[in-house]
C-alpha cells in the first residue's frame, strides 16, 4: 500500500504545477517562484563555458541558460559576481536511504532455500525494489550535498541478484513526491551472499558465477512458459531484463570475471570495480564494459618501524604509489568510466582523492565528466541530469573558483532549483597568515579551516587561541605568554578587507585598544610560487607483469621465434636422447628439430653442454586458484569450472615454473563427493591474462572425491548428505544415473526430430 500511495503522489506532483498546502521553506525551494542567478562563470559541461552568465530556475528545473538572457519580471535576482556554477554532482553507486538488511538467525549449515515461491537460492533476491527499502536520509543526504551531489542512485546493497535500484534527489527541502526521480534504475548484482540467509551454496567465488550464470539461463527458460510454478525472482529477472544492468565486482580480475559471465549469458553489465585496472588496462578495454570507478586510493603505510615493514609486501607498496594515476590512465585508454565515492570514509574525501589523481595527469575536465556527464550517460538519465541547459533539472554547485583548484570552495549546492547553502558566499574568505601588534607584543596569527580555527603566536611561544567568524564579525581570544596566566585577550573586528582586520582588543586588564591586524600578502605569493614549482604530473612509475613481487620488468614477446643451439634433446620419443641436437620455436611450437638449423630472424641460444627435454605435467594442482579450491555448498557442484577463477598473479607459478613444471590440471579440493570440472592450463609468468593460460582445447575432466572430507568427518554436527562413505557411493550413482537418462531422454528427442523432418 505505502508503494501505491507514493506512486499516486507522484503522478500527482507531476500533474499539479501547484502547492495546496503551506510552504514556510526558503523562497527558492517554491515552485512557482522564479530565480535568476546573474554574472557567474557557468561551466555547463566538461569544455562548454558560458561568461557572465545567467541561469534561469523555475519549478526546480533551468528555464534559460546563456550570457545576455532576458530576465523575467517578478524573478528574484542572485547575484553571483566572482562565483563559478558547475553541474552536481551524481553519486551512481550507493546505499543512501536503504533499510539495513537483517542478518539471518540461527547457526549451522543450511542447505535448502527458505522461501517459498522465489528462487531455489536465498542468495538471488531479484525481486527487491529499492523503493519498497527506502526512506530519506537527511543526515547522509546533507554529508553528500556539501560534498557537491545533487542526485544518488540507491539500492538494496545485499545478496548476488539485488532487485532494482532508484535515482533520488539529495534535495533537503523537498518531499519523496518530487525527490524521486526515476524509480526503477537498473538492476543489480554483485559476488557478495546475502546477510538475510544462512544457506551454504555458494560458498566460493566459482560457485557465485556458476549460480548467476544458472540464474539467467533459468530465467531465460522461465520467460518461455516452460516451468509449472511460480518464481518470483525470476520473474522479476525477466521483468527487469531491459534496465542497464550493475553488477559489484571488485578487482581487475573480477571485472574480467563478470564480463565473460556476462557474455555468456548474452548481458553487457556495467561493472563496478577495476580500481587496479591500470594492471591490465588491454584486457580491461577489451570487454567494451562501462566502470563505475571506485577511488579509494590507500594511504601510506608506515614504514618508520623496521618490524612493521616486514609485513607491507610489494604489491602493496606499489598500489598505493600506483593507484592515483588509474583514472588518468582509464581515460588515456578510452574507457568510459563514472567516479562512485563508495569505499570512502566519507563523502567529504571525494575532493581530497580527485585531487591526487590529479597529479598524476587526469584534468578538470575529464574528473568533472566523471561525477557529471558519465553517470547520467551510464544511467540513462542525461534528458534530465549531468548537464546545465534548458529543461533539465536544475541541480548546480556554486563555488568560489574553478571548482579543482587547491583553495576553491563550494558556496552552494541547488538540487532541484533549492538552494542548500554550505558557506556563506557572502562572507570574506579571511584565511591566511596576519601580524597585529597589541599592548606591545606581536601577535603572530594563522587563520586557516574556513575561519574555524586559529593558531596564534607571540615571538616564538604558541598561544591557545579559538575563533568565531559570523555575519563578517570575526571574534578571536588568545591566552597568554606566560603559561601561569590563565586570563584571556580578546580581538573583535568587523571584516570589510580580506587583507586588513581592524577592531578592538579587550586586554585581561579590561583595557580596550584599537588593533590592527594585517595579513602577509608577501608571504602568502612566496608560499603559493613555491606551491606552482613543485607541481608536477606524477607518473605511474614501472609496472611489472604481474605487478607483485618476481613480476617481470616486460611483457615477454607474442609467438617469439628462437634457436636452441647444440643442446642434449630428451625426446621422450622412440628417437631417445639426440646429442648436439638444435630445436627450432616458432609460434610456440617445436618446429624443427635437427642439426645445424638454419636461424634465420631466430633469436639464438647456445644450449652447449644443457639438456632440453619437455616440461613436467603437474596432473593434480591446487595453485592459482582464485578465492576458494573447495565449492563446498552442495555435494555436487558439477557445474562450477576453476576456468572461472584462474589466478594468474599466484607467485606459485613462478615457482613451479623454477622447478621445470609446465602445465597443470587445477583440481577442486575434496569438500564434496563431485567437485566441478577441472582447469589445464599453460604456466606463463609474465603478464599474461588466465584467459591466454587456459589451454581452450584441452578434454575436460570433473573432479570425483573419496575419503573423509567428503562426508564431513571434520564437522562435529555435518547434516550434508552423505555421512557414511556409503552414502558417498549412492551420491555417484544417483548423480551419474540422473546423466545417463538425461542423455537417453536428449537422444530420444534428437531422433524424433530427425523424423519427423526427415533428416535420415
Amino acid at each position: 500500500m505505502k508503494r501505491v500511495l507514493l506512486l499516486l503522489f507522484l503522478v500527482y506532483g507531476m500533474a499539479s504545477a501547484q502547492e495546496y498546502f503551506p510552504n514556510n521553506d526558503d523562497i527558492s525551494a517554491r515552485g512557482e517562484v522564479v530565480v535568476a542567478i546573474t554574472n557567474a562563470t557557468i561551466v555547463t559541461q566538461p569544455g562548454t563555458v558560458i561568461n557572465n552568465g545567467t541561469i534561469i530556475l523555475k519549478d526546480g528545473k533551468i528555464s534559460n541558460i546563456g550570457s545576455g538572457i532576458t530576465i523575467p519580471a517578478g524573478a528574484v535576482i542572485q547575484d553571483a559576481n566572482g562565483s563559478y556554477i558547475y553541474p552536481s554532482f551524481i553519486e551512481p553507486y550507493a546505499d543512501f536511504g536503504m533499510e539495513k538488511a537483517k542478518r539471518a538467525s540461527g547457526s549451522g549449515q543450511q542447505y535448502d532455500e527458505s522461501r517459498q515461491g522465489y528462487y531455489w537460492n536465498d542468495h538471488i533476491r531479484a525481486e527487491q525494489d529499492a523503493l519498497d527499502f527506502y526512506k530519506y536520509d537527511e543526515k547522509e543526504a546533507k554529508k553528500m550535498i556539501d560534498a557537491g551531489y545533487g542526485a544518488v542512485q540507491t539500492h538494496m546493497n545485499d545478496g548476488i541478484a539485488r532487485g532494482t535500484g532508484m535515482l533520488v534527489a539529495l534535495n533537503n527541502n523537498g518531499d519523496d513526491g518530487m525527490r524521486i526521480l526515476k524509480e526503477e534504475s537498473g538492476s543489480f548484482f554483485s559476488l557478495k551472499r546475502s546477510v538475510q540467509t544462512r544457506q551454504s551454496y555458494p560458498t566460493s567465488l566459482m560457485g557465485t558465477l556458476a549460480l548467476l550464470r544458472q540464474t539467467h539461463f533459468d530465467a531465460d527458460w522461465y520467460s518461455k512458459g516452460n516451468s509449472a510454478t511460480r518464481d518470483l525472482s525470476l520473474e522479476a529477472l525477466v521483468a527487469n531484463k531491459n534496465l542497464v544492468q550493475f553488477i559489484e565486482a571488485g578487482d581487475k580480475k573480477n571485472v574480467l570475471r563478470v564480463d565473460k559471465m556476462g557474455d555468456r549469458v548474452g548481458k553487457q553489465f556495467v561493472i563496478v570495480g577495476g580500481e587496479d585496472a591500470y594492471e591490465m588496462i588491454e584486457d580491461i578495454k577489451a570487454t567494451n564494459a562501462s566502470l563505475i570507478l571506485p577511488i579509494n586510493f590507500p594511504d601510506a603505510y608506515d614504514v618508520t618501524n623496521p618490524y612493521q615493514e616486514w609485513y607491507v609486501n610489494l604489491a602493496d607498496m606499489r598500489e598505493w604509489k600506483q593507484a592515483p594515476a588509474n583514472p588518468f590512465l582509464l581515460s588515456k585508454a578510452g574507457i568510459n568510466y563514472a567516479i562512485t565515492s563508495q569505499g570512502l570514509k566519507s563523502p567529504d574525501k571525494l575532493m581530497e582523492k580527485l585531487k591526487m589523481a590529479m597529479e598524476y595527469g587526469l584534468t578538470a575536465d575529464q574528473a568533472l565528466a566523471a561525477l557529471t556527464t558519465k553517470p547520467a550517460q551510464i544511467l540513462g538519465v542525461s534528458d534530465m541530469v549531468g548537464t546545465l541547459e534548458k529543461g533539465k533539472v536544475a541541480n548546480f554547485i556554486m563555488t568560489s573558483g574553478p571548482l579543482f583548484e587547491k583553495d576553491s570552495k563550494i558556496f552552494e549546492n541547488w538540487v532541484q532549483g533549492s538552494k542548500h547553502v554550505i558557506k556563506d558566499r557572502h562572507l570574506k574568505d579571511i584565511d591566511g597568515s596576519y601580524t597585529a601588534l597589541i599592548a606591545g607584543d606581536t601577535y603572530k596569527m594563522d587563520i586557516s579551516g574556513d575561519a574555524k580555527k586559529v593558531s596564534i603566536k607571540i615571538d616564538s611561544t604558541k598561544l591557545g587561541g579559538k575563533i568565531a567568524y559570523d555575519g563578517n564579525w570575526i571574534t578571536i581570544t588568545a591566552s597568554q605568554k606566560d603559561a601561569n596566566d590563565k586570563t584571556f585577550t580578546r580581538m573583535i573586528s568587523k571584516v570589510s578587507k580580506e587583507d586588513r582586520l581592524t577592531g578592538t582588543a579587550y586586554l585581561s586588564n579590561g583595557n580596550e585598544i584599537s588593533f590592527t591586524a594585517t595579513k602577509d600578502v608577501e608571504k602568502e605569493k612566496d608560499e603559493k610560487e613555491k606551491d606552482e614549482e613543485k607541481k608536477e604530473t606524477k607518473t605511474l612509475g614501472p609496472l611489472t607483469f604481474p605487478n607483485v613481487s618476481y613480476g617481470s620488468a616486460t611483457k615477454p614477446p607474442q609467438e617469439e621465434t628462437i634457436l636452441y643451439r647444440n643442446a642434449t634433446v630428451w625426446t621422450n620419443e622412440k628417437d631417445g636422447i639426440l646429442e648436439n641436437t638444435d630445436v627450432l620455436v616458432k609460434n610456440g611450437k617445436i618446429s624443427k628439430i635437427g642439426k645445424n638449423l638454419s636461424a634465420g630472424n631466430a633469436r639464438v641460444i647456445d644450449a652447449t653442454g644443457k639438456h632440453l627435454t619437455s616440461g613436467i605435467i603437474d596432473e593434480h594442482s591446487h595453485i592459482a586458484i582464485d578465492s576458494g579450491v573447495n565449492e563446498a555448498g552442495h555435494n555436487s557442484t558439477a557445474e562450477v569450472t576453476i576456468e572461472d577463477v584462474v589466478d594468474h598473479e599466484d607467485v606459485n607459478i613462478y615457482r613451479d615454473l623454477a622447478g621445470g613444471v609446465t602445465t597443470s590440471q587445477l583440481l577442486h579440493g575434496s569438500a564434496n563427493p563431485i567437485g566441478g570440472r577441472s582447469a589445464i592450463i599453460k604456466l606463463k609468468w609474465g603478464g599474461y591474462s588466465p584467459e591466454e593460460m587456459i589451454y581452450s582445447d584441452s578434454p575436460k575432466f570433473i573432479k570425483f572425491a573419496l575419503g573423509e572430507n567428503v562426508k564431513q568427518s571434520r564437522y562435529q554436527n555435518g547434516v550434508r548428505f552423505p555421512q557414511t562413505r556409503m552414502g558417498v557411493e549412492q551420491v555417484f550413482e544417483d548423480y551419474l544415473l540422473v546423466h545417463e537418462n538425461m542423455l537417453i531422454q536428449k537422444e530420444k528427442r534428437t531422433s524424433a526430430m530427425m523424423k519427423k523432418w526427415k533428416l535420415f
